[in-house]
């Protein structure tokens, strides 16, 4: 059913899944003996996170906040904390769970928040990465995908809060949001 709004699959679920245990298997690496708090952004985030600890080999713990920027497609710039950690995170690593990089303003502030409430250290790991459309200086540490300058949904990525259960990333036609 909601296939029929999908202009085109850009990143098919099995590729989500081989770049997940990559990303995974990288963050292993990277933290190895250290205390990691994964804080994923509700509510994009949820599958991104669930198929990336399955390839962290590390005992991770995992948060969640739900900040938002956005208005149906469109940034407003002001952030709003809706739900905020229940981990204090002064002393930990954390690795904040995005499932894409548009704006960057969001992940700004989330990035200022977290390091002013004592984090050790901040990263971050994102399944898109949307340069095109950055209007702050902001990039990820990690990155599953660089996608164009098009309205993507899927795999915890919405359209007015539809499409997230899509198993792949898809295009969304332009006759659904415009």
């Amino acid at each position: 059913m909601l296939e029929k709004d999908i202009k085109k699959v850009l990143i098919s679920q099995e590729e989500i899944v081989k770049r997940s245990a990559e990303l995974g298997r990288q963050i292993t690496q990277d933290y190895e003996g250290k205390q990691v708090l994964a804080v994923a952004l509700l509510r994009g985030a949820v599958p991104f996170l669930a198929e990336l600890i399955k390839h962290i080999d590390l005992d991770i713990q995992y948060d969640f906040m739900d900040v938002t920027s956005y208005s149906g497609t469109d940034s407003t710039g002001e952030i709003k904390i809706l739900k905020d950690l229940d981990t204090p995170i002064r002393g930990l690593d954390v690795l904040l769970v995005e499932d894409i990089v548009d704006t960057g303003r969001t992940l700004q502030a989330v990035r200022k928040l977290l390091l002013d409430r004592g984090a050790a250290s901040f990263r971050m790991v994102a399944l898109l990465d949307k340069p095109e459309r950055r209007a702050v200086d902001i990039q990820a540490d990690y990155v599953g995908f660089t996608v164009p300058d098009e309205f993507v949904v899927g795999f915890g990525l919405d359209f007015n809060q539809h499409f997230r259960s899509l198993p792949y990333i898809g295009v969304l036609k332009d006759e659904c949001y415009k």
